[in-house]
């Protein structure tokens, strides 16, 4: 999924900014609309290499699992906090918005999961 997300910011003609994310990018000024579809980019460009991270890590280090959810983690629920203090407005709710309350206590629980060891 991860894989996916990040080229879409990569290289989707708007980002995904607004074809997805809904900001109204059409309201913008044409280098603010840049400005903003090129963060989207270089965002997709950080997911891509946590998402090469983590198939490293689910093919090869097996140990690593946990912290590869622990990333996760503060990755969803750091982006669920920082929209609350760097508040936009848009024009419906963006579908990360609604992954952020599946996917923390998703990690959360496989987290647990993969620490548990039966004796």
């Amino acid at each position: 999924m991860t894989v996916v997300r990040s080229c879409i910011h990569i290289f989707k003609y708007d980002g995904g900014a607004q074809s997805i994310a809904t900001y109204p990018l059409d309201t913008f000024t044409e280098n603010g609309a840049a400005v903003v579809i090129l963060i989207f980019a270089q965002w997709g460009l950080s997911q891509l290499l946590m998402s090469f991270l983590y198939v490293i890590v689910a093919l090869r280090y097996k140990s690593l699992i946990p912290l590869m959810y622990v990333f996760l983690i503060l990755e969803y629920a750091g982006r669920f906090a920082i929209s609350f203090i760097k508040t936009a407005e848009t024009i419906g709710t963006p579908p990360g918005r609604i992954g952020n309350y599946i996917y923390v206590p998703l990690c959360l629980g496989l987290l647990l999961l993969s620490i548990y060891r039966k004796n």
